[in-house]
Formats: structure tokens, C-alpha cells, sequence
């Protein structure tokens, strides 16, 4: 699926700088927290270093009676000379305990603090994350969610953000070990032990090192695939379990198994060339290490055979491969770390890429923020396009406040996308669109649209009671909802009665606290309609649009909610797109529409003299029965 049908390998292009990086910068306000947790991992990492050297001490010390000196000794934690007698050893065996229990101690305490520190700023960084990451995708423009479909953009606040905090929740934490523990073994090993050995055992670093590199080139172009698949497969599958509905009506379930099972196909293919790309890797790691394991012991025991000189003690000998095996362990993580990096990367591109894309429609620097408008709208030469061919072509319009103009025309003439210039859902690409004379791009976003409501032929509305998606309209109301306030229900109520929605909705099993379920499925499509109206009316807006607001009511609810309107828009500028003609025969105005351009204007009466679009379109209905008996009755004139 390709960009232009809702994908969105597109918004890598919006990167600025390394993702990585950008996602560090959201640790920057917990750096405390941060900088404590690191501290702490390292600490118990060197604890970690210090019961393998008590073991080797124990062993020549305490066992053999040998007095070398020992890494212990050196620091000044065991007394130096040869240990005689049991009453000397035992003394030194009680010390040895007792520095491998506080070891044990710090390490456990540290380990304690680190993780929580640590993987408490990794759900922070995920919360901040998915916060404003939601809140950037609010303030996008429409044209984003018209280009991008509902299931990428779940991939991406769920998915990709969670992967993020599994990376600095876990490796993030491995990336810590792995530099401590082979910092200080190295360290240990190199100058306390013996520098051939030490070189010998360090080899297989730099080998590590380049293989990674040449996997990560590998691996990085395969995990962007996949995770442009997932998204392909989540959006297909949330527009399957969205349409379910229309795939009973239809049989149509062999159908979408087969699309299904391409996706997931597609995805299982691209998963297992991953896997045997990171299997392969992972293989070369534990043989390369492996080997050199193999070779230090060689070396090692050969040392002791022939009584080289520098050749280690039998303590020393158990503390170096002791310290071998720790030192491979983290070092074979650092395969699964790239490979957590990399897909951590490809995760990190598709968030910041997608906070990297800008809405095409903001607030001005200085927005004028009326308390109030008087609802003139102008639509001065006005020419939109939603890609490269026009929907709205030159029009013209001038319409006075507290006028009611009817829009009509065939499907597709542009009435709709005319009127979603007003509330600036859309910007015009040519001309300019004035509410109270004043282009309506220097008006503050909130403030314009909280003076223009728009009810939409197939409305949205929210899971949850009737009344919340009521009150939704109104923030005052919408918090006292919340809150219980009996005011704000008795507002409610009489934006619903307007609505022509109270009678239905106390009809309801628990009224206005009947939950609705998502999208409103509960209710008919006439019901979800009056309910938006109701949410539209409640904010009292000066500028009002109904969008095929009454095109699934039946002709008597129709007439009831028509009525109410009439006395609603008294004072209002309203705009009316309606497929049945007698909805709006009695409007100030009415537009006809065509192809994007403006092709008709004038009253009811004065269309139908014109002989046009208009009275053909009226006639049209009358024959089929969708205006009154007393409509049809209007004079010929043929």
C-alpha cells in the first residue's frame, strides 16, 4: 500500500536528525532520575565483578596457603604473606565471606534502584510520548486523515511506541551492562592478571563490532518493511472487524480471508527472511566466541604445564575464566541489542517522523478571537482541490447574517467540501472565505470553530451515554456532565428537545445514561442524527451547517425537526445541503451546485421559473414521491 492509499512510509520524509536521539530528548526532563539509574547499574555491574575474585582468593589463600598477592591483597582488603595455620585461614575465610556478602548486598540494592529508576523513565518517556504524539496527530489537518487510515495510525500510538519503551525499558539497560561489565573485566583482566590473556580474550571485540554493523546494514531495510506490512495488516484488519456488517450482507468472507491471508502472508515471508538473517548472526557470534574461549584455555593450561613465566595460579585461573564466560555473555547480547536497536529505529522513525509532519492549516500569529460573530459569510473566487483536480471551482457568494441557504445538486458537485472551508477544516487554494468580512484564516482555529457547528450526514458519536455525546458540544456542559450537575443534564435536555431527540432517548432503556456503544451502533441512523444536531445546538453557535442532517429520518420526524429549526435558525446563518428538495424550499437562498461551480442561485419559487437544474431535479422527486402531495401541487411553468 503505497502513501497516496493510506500508508505511511511518507512520513519518514519529515526526520530531522537521528530518531534515537530525539527519543533520548524526551529523557531530558527525568535526567536526575536518569543519570541516578545509570550510577546505580554500574555499581552493581563492578559488584558483580567481585565474588568471582573472592572464589580465586579462597582458593589460593585459604586452600593452598599461597601467598600471592591477589587483586584482594593489592587493594588492601586481605593481609599479604603466606596464611599458616587453620585459626589464620579460618580468620581469612570469615573476611572473604564477608566481603562477598556485601558485595552481594550492594548488588542486590543497586540492581533494586537501577531498575526501577531506569524502567520508570522508560514508561514516563512512553507516557510523554504517546501523549503528545496524540495530541500532534489532533491538531493535523483533515487532509492527513484523508490521505492515512485509522489502522497505521493505531499501529503507530500502540506498536511503535510500546517497542520504543521495551527498548530503553530493556536494552537500553543491557546497553549499560554490556559497557560496564566489559569495561571493568577488561580492566581487571589486563592490568591484576595477565595481559596475554586479557589481549587474547578481547579479540573477538573489534570482530564483534564490524559484524554488527554489517548485520544492522542488513537488518535495518527488512524491520522498515515489516513494520510498514503491520501497519498494512492492522488497517485491513480494523477495516474488516469496522465493516463486518457489510461482509455478512454481502457473503463476502472468502473474499476478505483471502486479503487477510495475503497481508499476513507477506508478513510471515518478510519475518522469517528477518530471522534467518538474525539467527545466522547470533550463530557466528557464539562460535567466534567460542573459539577464543577455547584458545585461552589452551593457552592458559599450557602456561601452567610448562611453568611460564607469568603464568597464572590455580585461583587466578578459575577468576580469568570465571570472568570469560561474564565477559561473552553481554558481549553475545550485543547482536540482540542491534537487533532490538534496529527495530527500536525503524519504531522511532514512524513516531518522530510522524511529530515531524506539519498541519496545513494553523493558527495565525496574531488570530483574532471574537467573543461573538454576527454569521455574514462571503465566499470571495473560491477554488479548492483535495489533490490535483478541483471540487470547488471559482464560486462566489455573499451571504447576510441570519440567512438559511439551501445547497443542492447532484452527489459529488462540491456542496460538502464548499462548507468545510468555513470552520477551515480545508484552506481554499484560491480566493478567500470571510466570515463578519474577515478572511477566516486570521481567526484563531478554536475561536472560529466555536461560532460554527457542522451535523454531518453520517455523524460521529462517541461510546458512552447519550447525554456525554449531548454535552459534548458544549465544554461547560461536557465537564458538568462528567461532574453530575443536574444543570448541565437540564442543558442537555433542551438541546435534545430541539433536536427532536428527547422523546426517543427517554424511550431508552436507562434514558440518558443508556450507553450507546461504539459509533453509536445502538441507535438508528435517524436517532445518531438527532443526537448530533442536539450536540451542534448546544453550543449555540452563530453560524450553523447541516450536511444531510435529516436524510436518514423518516418524512414525519423530518417535518418535526424542520419545524424546530426553522425557529432555531431564526437568528442564525445556517447552511442546509439536502438531498430531499422540500427540506429546503422555504431557505432565503438556495445554491445549486455542479462540477464544483456554482450553477444556480435564488429562491425556491424563483429556481423553479428558471426552468434549470433546480425544477428538474424538483420535478424529479416529486415523481418519485419524495416531496408532499401539497409540494407536488406547485405551479407548472410549462
Amino acid at each position: 500500500m503505497s502513501d497516496e492509499h493510506g500508508g505511511f512510509e511518507g512520513v519518514r520524509e519529515n526526520l530531522d536528525g537521528n530518531p534515537m536521539w530525539q527519543l533520548l530528548g524526551y529523557a531530558k526532563p527525568y535526567w536526575v532520575r536518569l543519570t541516578a539509574g545509570v550510577l546505580a547499574s554500574f555499581l552493581t555491574r563492578f559488584a558483580r565483578l567481585v565474588p568471582p575474585i573472592v572464589v580465586g582468593a579462597a582458593i589460593d589463600r585459604v586452600i593452598r596457603g599461597s601467598g600471592d598477592p591477589g587483586l584482594l591483597t593489592t587493594v588492601g582488603l586481605l593481609p599479604g604473606g603466606t596464611i599458616e595455620g587453620e585459626a589464620a585461614r579460618m580468620a581469612l575465610l570469615q573476611r572473604l565471606v564477608v566481603i562477598a556478602a556485601l558485595a552481594y548486598l550492594v548488588r542486590s540494592v543497586f540492581r533494586f534502584v537501577s531498575r526501577y529508576l531506569l524502567q520508570s523513565t522508560a514508561q514516563k518517556v512512553q507516557r510523554d510520548l504517546r501523549n503528545d504524539t496524540y495530541d500532534h496527530l489532533q491538531h493535523l489537518s483533515m487532509g492527513f486523515f484523508a490521505d492515512h487510515q485509522t489502522g497505521g495510525m493505531m499501529s503507530i500510538l500502540n506498536s511503535d511506541i510500546n517497542r520504543l519503551e521495551a527498548f530503553l525499558n530493556t536494552e537500553f539497560r543491557q546497553m549499560i551492562r554490556v559497557a560496564a561489565t566489559v569495561g571493568g573485566i577488561s580492566f581487571v583482566l589486563y592490568f591484576y592478571y595477565s595481559q596475554k590473556l586479557a589481549l587474547i580474550a578481547l579479540a573477538p571485540v573489534p570482530v564483534i563490532g564490524v559484524a554488527s554493523y554489517v548485520f544492522l546494514s542488513r537488518i535495518e531495510p527488512r524491520y522498515k518493511s515489516i513494520r510498514e506490512t503491520v501497519a498494512r495488516l492492522n488497517t485491513r484488519l480494523e477495516n474488516n472487524l469496522s465493516g463486518a456488517a457489510v461482509i455478512k450482507a454481502f457473503d463476502r468472507y472468502e473474499f476478505e480471508h483471502d486479503r487477510v491471508a495475503a497481508q499476513s502472508e507477506t508478513y510471515h515471508d518478510e519475518k522469517v527472511d528477518a530471522l534467518r538473517i538474525r539467527r545466522g548472526f547470533f550463530a557466528a557470534l557464539r562460535l567466534v566466541t567460542g573459539v577464543v574461549f577455547v584458545v585461552a584455555l589452551f593457552v592458559a593450561g599450557s602456561d601452567i604445564i610448562v611453568d611460564r613465566p607469568g603464568a597464572l595460579s590455580a585461583g587466578a585461573v578459575a577468576v580469568f575464566f570465571l570472568y570469560l564466560r561474564r565477559l561473552y555473555s553481554p558481549m553475545r547480547r550485543v547482536g540482540k541489542s542491534a537487533n532490538k536497536y534496529q527495530l527500536a529505529k525503524s519504531s522511532a522513525e514512524r513516531v518522530f517522523g510522524l511529530l515531524g509532519q506539519e498541519p496545513t492549516v494553523t493558527d495565525p500569529e496574531d488570530p483574532y478571537v471574537p467573543d461573538s460573530v454576527d454569521g455574514a459569510v462571503e465566499f470571495d473566487d473560491v477554488t479548492f482541490a483535495y489533490d490535483e483536480e478541483p471540487v470547488v471551482r471559482d464560486v462566489d457568494l455573499d451571504i447576510d447574517a441570519g440567512d438559511t441557504v439551501g445547497l443542492a445538486g447532484p452527489t459529488g458537485a462540491g456542496k460538502s467540501t464548499l462548507l468545510k472551508l468555513v470552520p477551515r477544516f480545508h484552506d481554499p487554494d484560491e480566493g478567500v472565505v470571510r466570515v463578519d468580512g474577515r478572511d477566516v484564516r486570521e481567526y484563531g482555529l478554536q475561536a472560529l470553530r466555536d461560532h460554527v457547528a457542522v451535523v454531518e450526514q453520517q455523524p460521529y458519536l462517541f461510546s458512552g451515554t447519550v447525554a456525554e455525546n449531548v454535552a459534548y458540544g458544549d465544554r461547560e456542559t461536557l465537564d458538568g456532565e462528567a461532574a453530575g450537575d443536574e444543570s448541565a443534564r437540564e442543558r442537555v435536555r433542551e438541546a435534545a428537545r430541539a433536536a427532536e431527540a428527547h422523546e426517543f432517548i427517554t424511550d431508552l432503556p436507562e434514558g440518558y445514561d443508556t450507553q450507546i456503544g461504539e459509533r453509536g451502533i445502538k441507535l438508528s441512523g435517524g436517532q445518531r442524527q438527532r443526537v448530533a444536531i442536539a450536540r451542534a445546538l448546544l453550543n449555540d453557535p452563530e453560524v450553523i451547517i447541516f450536511d444531510e442532517a435529516t436524510s436518514d429520518v423518516d418524512t414525519e420526524t423530518e417535518e418535526r425537526i424542520q419545524e424546530s429549526l426553522d425557529r432555531l435558525v431564526e437568528d442564525r446563518t445556517a447552511f442546509v445541503i439536502a438531498h430531499r428538495l422540500s427540506t429546503i424550499r422555504d431557505a432565503d437562498r438556495i445554491v445549486v451546485m455542479d462540477d464544483g461551480r456554482v450553477v444556480e442561485r435564488g429562491t425556491h419559487d424563483e429556481l423553479l421559473a428558471e426552468r434549470g437544474d433546480y425544477a428538474d431535479l424538483w420535478h424529479a422527486q416529486a415523481d418519485e414521491g419524495a416531496v408532499s402531495a401539497d409540494d407536488r401541487g406547485v405551479p407548472s411553468t410549462d
